[in-house]
């Protein structure tokens, strides 16, 4: 069993603007990389309704573009830019499996059929976190130990350990993530302890679950969960805060400061969001032994 453990960390200033540099040169690698994939598409691909064989050269087939390929031009990269050398290596391939796995998702198909959408170019600011792969080993680039994280080529930061990682997890890796209300390292731990099964004799309480439109869930039970409508109570708050938003120069100090509340009122929807669904979780595996 794999968990996500989220902490609050607290870099310095010089360690923030390396931060921010990261994201912003891992966003352009990331626009490139997928140009050189849809060009590649666009050249391999031909409807046959839109011009003639015989009068239209076909030109030569270029090879095609796979996270390999792309992987191993990250040297030529470093070369041409000598600021991605400053980037943790690992973390680059990261960048190019996280566009590999979009792409595939979109150009093949899943068990159902469905595809995934096309991947996008990223805008400025919208790439907003990276990873380490690796946590607390010998060839690691993050590591932590009593509250400190320590980062290749970025140094230590404070970590707010609001809760401790259990003994016996395996920390697999390391995520930083900006957000609205400031920055976050994202732990991916390993659980090995499988809980056993509880025999079918030994159930006491069983229920059943209807998700609706009405109600959040239903119980067989009777019981009714109402929906909190956390986004229709805030919608004067967020009516008035992208008001004021819409008002200001864009671009400008007072539109980034308007912009930031509005980002702070969605990610306070958001929470509200999930802390909701953990409650009534805990309410169903309190309640009952089995769920259906």
């Amino acid at each position: 069993m794999i968990l996500t453990y989220v902490y609050r960390i607290k870099p310095s200033t010089e360690q923030i603007a390396t931060i921010e540099k990261w994201l912003e040169l891992l966003r352009r690698h990331w626009n490139y990389a997928l140009g050189e994939r849809l060009d590649w598409l666009n050249r391999t691909r031909c409807q046959s309704d839109r011009c003639s064989i015989i009068s239209e050269p076909i030109g030569d087939i270029p090879e095609p573009v796979t996270y390999y390929t792309q992987q191993s031009a990250l040297k030529e990269t470093k070369r041409l830019f000598p600021e991605y050398k400053k980037i943790y290596a690992e973390t680059q391939q990261v960048n190019l499996q996280r566009l590999n796995k979009a792409w595939e998702r979109w150009r093949k198909p899943d068990a159902t059929g469905k595809r995934g959408g096309r991947p996008r170019f990223k805008k400025q600011g919208q790439l907003r976190s990276f990873v380490f792969p690796r946590v607390n080993n010998s060839k690691a680039g993050a590591h932590i130990k009593d509250g400190v994280l320590k980062l290749s080529r970025i140094g230590e930061i404070p970590v707010v350990m609001h809760r401790p990682i259990p003994d016996g997890f395996t920390l697999k890796q390391c995520t930083i993530i900006k957000k609205a209300d400031g920055w976050y390292a994202c732990f991916s731990v390993q659980d090995d302890t499988v809980p056993e099964l509880l025999p079918v004799d030994e159930v006491k309480s069983a229920v059943g679950i209807d998700v609706g439109l009405e109600k959040f869930l239903t119980t067989s039970d009777g019981e009714a969960v109402p929906i909190p409508q956390f986004y229709r109570k805030a919608t004067d708050k967020l009516a008035t805060a992208q008001r004021v938003m819409s008002r200001r120069v864009k671009g400008s100090k007072n539109w980034e400061k308007a912009k930031q509340k509005v980002a702070l009122l969605h990610l306070h929807l958001t929470r509200c969001r999930k802390e909701f669904h953990y409650q009534v979780a805990h309410w169903l595996c309190s309640k009952y032994d089995c769920w259906s």
